[in-house]
Formats: structure tokens, sequence, C-alpha cells
């Protein structure tokens, strides 16, 4: 398993995994969404292609893809079959490493699995938000992840 950059023939699987993985990271609402396929949603597909995007791939396989722009974290998504494999974990880091000052990113606030991953890598809720996907209204919210003390960095 390796993470490289993005290249323009990588945009078939990009589009294919946010299809499979974009409605998991609403399942914990209480309402019901409808996919809006990455190629017709302008707004985030225009996110998408301004930032930094890095794939995971195993065996000519894309298992996943992260993106940022900035110091925000835009895009973390990996295929539901590969879930549990330490593919969004590989990604995250990666991310991590790259992102210049403290990292954000925005999620879902019913989206408790994802939250835990994230606070086990130092990011708490920022602010809460409101939102759409789809013109159906999310509750959002901002983790920042604060860069750590010099005496807290010796420690760990």
């Amino acid at each position: 398993m390796r993470i490289r950059g993005y290249t323009e023939v990588d945009l078939a699987a990009i589009l294919d995994i946010y299809g499979r993985s974009k409605l998991d990271d609403l399942k914990f609402e209480d309402k019901t969404f409808t996919l809006l396929p990455l190629a017709k949603d302008e707004a985030r597909l225009r996110g998408l292609m301004e930032s930094e995007i890095y794939v995971c791939e195993e065996k000519g396989i894309i298992s996943g893809y992260g993106a940022f722009y900035g110091n925000e974290i835009r895009a973390l998504f990996v295929l539901p079959g590969c879930r549990g494999k330490g593919v969004g974990k590989m990604l995250l880091e990666f991310l991590l490493s790259k992102v210049q000052g403290e990292p954000c990113l925005n999620v879902a606030s019913s989206n408790q699995p994802a939250k835990r991953l994230y606070q086990r890598y130092g990011f708490s809720v920022a602010h809460s938000f409101e939102t759409t996907y789809n013109r159906v209204p999310v509750s959002a919210q901002t983790m920042i992840r604060k860069a750590l003390a010099q005496d807290e960095r010796n420690v760990n």
C-alpha cells in the first residue's frame, strides 16, 4: 500500500469512491439523503480540484483518497470494502504530515466514528454550523488540531 500524488487518470476512481462513500458520512442523520455525484456537485468538485490530492493505491487499485488546501483537509474517503485496513489512518497521517499550521476539517456532527478517529489524532471541535448536502440541511462541525506546545511534544 502506498500513497502517491493524484494524476488525471485517477479521476474516475475518485468519483467512484466518493459515490460509494459519501452517504456513509450522513448515515447517522435523522434525514434521508440522495447522492449527488461529485461530478455534478460543482462546488465540492471545484474545492477538491483546487486542493492537493493524494491517492492510496495497492496493486494498481485505488482504495482511498485525501485532499487538503492550505491547512484545511477537504477530503478523506475510503472504499467501503477497504475500510478497517488502515487506509484512512494512513491517508490522514500523510495529510497531517503535509499540512502547514494547525490542520482543520469539517465533519457532520452526527458522524461519531469519524469524529472519534479525528480526536485520536488530536482534533477537537472548534465550532458548529449549518450547511447542506444536495439541498438538505446538515449540522456540521469544524474540528481543529492545535499545535502541541514544546513541553507536550517532549512528553509524548
